[in-house]
Order: structure tokens, then sequence, then C-alpha cells
């Protein structure tokens, strides 16, 4: 068995309730997923939602981080049994799946990771995960090792996060803070106080079902605040933005 992924360290420590720091990766380039790698997160979120990546873009992301300690987590473009099974095939064990809006969708989001009977994920023998067919009880084992994160951000996620927190197969509640203050009425401002009460309240139901929950906090301040309200999957920044601030950087010392 692949001795990094079995059993999945990144999702026994989300059962855990360890703290968990990340970045997210949307440049799609192998060579700056390798910089993040090496900078000891202990996940890189590699996104297939809002970065411009596919299945043969992530293949080459994945071998960048290899050979490093940081655990890669995918995001779909959306909670779509295809979609997810291709990630899984190529390689990926943690999963965190955007617009989960009811139980309904968790059930899926979780179903789509698990082979039958428990669950609907297309059977290949010989794929990129269980090394081209190579490793002879992957079958056996897989199933418990997928780690899967939803993400709550519309209004009726919030209603349903307690039945979509209870879902057996999920492991943390992640929140989208973008999205979320847009549903709530408050585009581009995820601090204003109604937000934050949400965001609160949705931690606090994904305590309840005894699942980790997580959140997106580039702004270190927003990061701290979030670890004390206890969540434990926290992405601090992207390689976008640290990239795209330290050029703005540079050139402001010089041109003005």
């Amino acid at each position: 068995m692949n001795e990094k992924y079995f059993p999945n360290p990144l999702r026994q420590r989300l059962l855990n309730h360890e703290k968990l720091i990340g970045c997210w990766s949307a440049l799609g380039s192998p060579i700056t997923t390798e910089v993040l790698g090496l900078a000891g997160f202990d996940w890189i979120l590699l996104d297939g939602e809002h970065a411009p990546n596919d299945v043969l873009s992530f293949i080459p992301q994945l071998m960048a981080l290899k050979d490093g300690n940081s655990m890669p987590v995918v995001r779909p473009p959306q909670n779509d049994p295809v979609v997810i099974k291709r990630l899984l095939d190529i390689g990926f064990y943690n999963i965190l799946v955007p617009y989960v809006e009811t139980e309904e969708d968790a059930v899926q989001a979780v179903a789509s990771t698990r082979y039958p009977p428990v669950g609907i994920r297309g059977v290949s023998v010989g794929h990129r995960n269980n090394g081209y067919g190579t490793i002879p009880d992957y079958f056996n084992k897989i199933n418990d090792n997928i780690g899967v994160l939803v993400q709550v951000e519309s209004r009726l996620g919030v209603e349903n996060v307690d039945a979509i927190a209870a879902v057996e197969g999920i492991d943390c509640i992640f929140v989208g803070p973008g999205d979320l203050s847009a549903a709530l009425g408050y585009l581009g401002q995820p601090n204003h106080p109604e937000v934050q009460k949400v965001i609160q309240d949705i931690f606090a139901a994904a305590k309840r079902h005894g699942k980790a929950c997580g959140i997106l906090a580039p702004v270190e301040e927003d990061a701290r605040r979030y670890l004390e309200w206890g969540a434990t999957f926290v992405g601090v920044g992207s390689d976008l933005g640290v990239f795209r601030g330290a050029s703005q950087a540079l050139a402001d010392k010089f041109l003005k």
C-alpha cells in the first residue's frame, strides 16, 4: 500500500480536530505548487472551481507535491460524481466539495468517493490512485481513506447545516466566506457582523456533530480569530495572492 496515504494522515488529523494550516494553489503551475509544498503547510488546496485547472493540469501538480509533507486537497468545480471519480482516479485522497446545500448533496458527495456497495464511485482497476493496478489491497482500504470536506456557502446551506454535518463520511464543514457573504446580501463584506455571526453558527453546528470546521482566511487577523473560534482547517493565503502582493510591493519600491 502507499504508506503516505494509508491511513490517510490528513483525514486522521481532521477527525482528531488537530490544527491544520494550508494554502490555496490557484495558478495552475507545478512549479508554484512545488514551492508552496516546500514551505511546510499541512495541506495545499489545488483549485478546480475558480482556477484554470483540469485533470491533466492537476497530475503534474500532484507529482510536484509527492515528495513533500503538504497533503494535497482538491476542489472540484461542482458536486458531480463523474468529476469527483476522475479526481480520485488521478491521485487525490482529499476532496473539498463546493456549494453543498442539503443533506442529499452531502450524501451524494460522500457516495461519490466510495466504491459500491456503500457508494457510487465507478471502478477502474488501473488508474493512478491505485498505482495503475499495482496496489493489491487498494479496493479493501480506499473507502476508509478518502477525506470529504464540504463547503457551506449559501442561505439554504446554512439552513441545512445541521443535517449536512450529521451525514456519515463528512469529515469537515468548510465555510466559503466570499459566496456566503454574497448570499447573505453583503457581497465583498465577509467581515460584516451578520456574516460573522453566521460563520460562528456554522462552526457551532459542525462541533455539535463532532466534525471539524474550516475556512479560507488570507488576512492574518481573520485567520487567528477563526482559529480562536474553533476552526481547525484554515487556509491562510494563496499562491496568487502572495505573488500579486509581493510583485506589487516590489514595483512600488521603485516606481512610486
